[in-house]
């Protein structure tokens, strides 16, 4: 894995190559995916082709869409491309979720499904963490405001309860009617400790609404369902089996919302037609993989982890920002960042059990433009090295027109997309720059800053399936590059096996004035938790 560095000019040089601006360019369905302003030439590229190939990254997808055990460390297959394959090609069970979905959500939004006082249910509200939520609120987000789709919402709320902080519950449930919600608890095992305890002020705020004529376990059945495999937590919780959505180990939760997870709450919301688009845009993607296997020259997602691993491993560019120039992405990056970072953010190598040498995934951030370019740019032009991806639309979901101007405001905010890569990759040198000879360098840029365009005709429920599942697949070929298993997350669990000690700890001096747990503590974790304490206490 070596590549002269060295002899890649700056990228002002490789940009009057039109040539490679050519041959950086490609094009699937209607996305337009352009990699000019990376700074790589095409002796590099075809390196890093070849190191594709010497890799064996192609087998390693086939082993993934053939349901071998890949996520080897917790012996599971990967499947989530399965959930989104034709009905004619899919699993039974599969099938039939989805078929339940479909006449639930129905059901519901047609109004034959009633609370318990005989109330139409016009609130959803979903309970759940993690892959559970981020990727369902940002395909609501990103759909919302589609002049096709809004109206299928209209009349109906759609809350996101995640975080276990109590204001995050009265948010989710202000200006609510209990008597119109249904709420959605979304954890596999049922068991997850934040949505649980989320669950139960759920349940609390709904049972206390409701006289005392109602009983409690009717209120459940009528106001819960869950999407979950753990038939006997939910019946204990009250939720009636009907009223549980399933789906299977071989989904992780961040590649969730193709399952369950996002079909129940965005069928509800919009109903099941707009998620079936939203799966067909998925497919697509997962086909032009397929297709493009053994053209990884031709093939989007591999293309995009390919840049990405060697913008990490060869550039040395630690951080990685995804800039959307549409307010409709603003939750996007959230989800990406958990993607991305959940499962490359590892040091092990899957390959020999050993420490990885180097550094693998990068640090994922971003914001929609133009809210970005003031506030973090100004570090990606003249501070640390980031490589930056650019999505846009060629049309708005809603524009207008400006009085007296030229372009709609839709067009205003993609001159930003346009000028952004331009500036990064060109610069303006300190003898270009017209000011007071103190002040040239700092009104000076360097420039040759790498940055990637992805231009969608407009975002809507296929194509925001295309985008997600690109990134899915460009994770998982970085992944496979830098030898790590990316589809476990043990690191989320030394953090929560510390939560559970010092709640232990917490919970004994609350009841009973002391802990035995104390003297495992050190003194400086021991002393603002007792700080807490007593401020609690005040």
């Amino acid at each position: 894995e070596t590549f002269n560095l060295s002899k890649i000019p700056h990228l002002r040089e490789l940009l009057s190559d039109q040539k490679r601006n050519s041959a950086f360019v490609k094009e699937f369905d209607s996305i337009y995916f352009d990699y000019t302003h990376v700074k790589l030439n095409t002796e590099t590229f075809d390196s890093l082709l070849k190191l594709y190939h010497e890799k064996g990254i192609a087998k390693e997808f086939n082993r993934m869409f053939s349901g071998e055990q890949i996520n080897s460390t917790e012996k599971r297959a990967v499947l989530h491309t399965a959930l989104r394959k034709k009905d004619s090609e899919n699993f039974p069970d599969v099938i039939e979720v989805l078929k339940q979905i479909e006449n639930f959500s129905s059901t519901v939004r047609k109004g034959d499904k009633l609370g318990v006082s005989g109330k139409r249910i016009t609130n959803f509200v979903c309970v759940g963490i993690g892959g559970s939520y981020l990727s369902t609120e940002f395909v609501y987000q990103a759909l919302k405001d589609h002049r096709n789709i809004q109206p299928l919402s209209q009349g109906l709320k759609i809350r996101f309860l995640s975080n276990i902080c109590p204001v995050d519950f009265k948010r989710a449930t202000e200006g609510l009617n209990p008597e119109e919600t249904l709420v959605i608890i979304i954890s596999k095992t049922f068991t997850t400790r934040e949505t649980m305890i989320n669950a139960e002020t759920m349940k609390n705020w709904l049972v206390s609404n409701y006289s005392k004529d109602f009983q409690e376990r009717n209120i459940i059945a009528s106001h819960f369902c869950a999407v979950s495999t753990n038939l006997t937590e939910t019946k204990k919780f009250g939720i009636s089996e009907e009223n549980v959505f399933g789906f299977w180990e071989w989904v992780g939760g961040r590649y969730s919302v193709w399952s369950a997870v996002g079909a129940l709450p965005l069928s509800l919301i919009f109903s099941f037609s707009v998620f079936d688009e939203f799966l067909k845009g998925g497919r697509s993607i997962d086909q032009h993989l397929v297709d493009k296997i053994d053209k990884p020259e031709e093939n989007l997602p591999v293309l995009l982890g390919l840049i990405g691993y060697y913008e990490c491993q060869y550039l040395g560019i630690s951080s990685r920002a995804i800039l959307p120039y549409t307010q409709s992405l603003s939750k996007f990056v959230n989800h990406i960042q958990q993607l991305d970072m959940e499962s490359n953010g590892k040091g092990v190598s899957k390959i020999t059990n050993d420490y990885i040498e180097g550094e693998s995934g990068p640090i994922v951030f971003g914001e929609p433009g133009t809210n970005g370019q003031h506030s973090f740019y100004q570090l990606i032009h003249q501070g640390k090295q980031v490589s930056c991806e650019f999505i846009g639309f060629a049309k708005s979901q809603f524009d207008t027109n400006i009085k007296d101007q030229a372009l709609t405001q839709h067009e205003e905010l993609m001159t930003n997309f346009f000028a952004q890569p331009e500036a990064l990759a060109y610069g303006l040198f300190p003898e270009e720059v017209i000011a007071e000879e103190n002040l040239k360098k700092h009104k000076s840029f360097k420039g040759d800053k790498s940055s990637i365009s992805i231009l969608f005709t407009e975002l809507n429920p296929y194509t925001c399936g295309q985008l997600l599942a690109l990134y899915e697949h460009r994770v998982a070929t970085e992944g496979f590059l830098f030898g790590v298993n990316s589809f476990d997350q043990f690191g989320v669990e030394l953090g929560k096996k510390t939560a559970n000690q010092i709640r232990k700890h917490m919970e004994e001096v609350k009841t009973k004035g002391e802990s035995e747990y104390s003297s495992r503590m050190n003194s400086a974790i021991s002393g603002i938790v007792r700080k807490f304490q007593e401020l609690n206490k005040k």
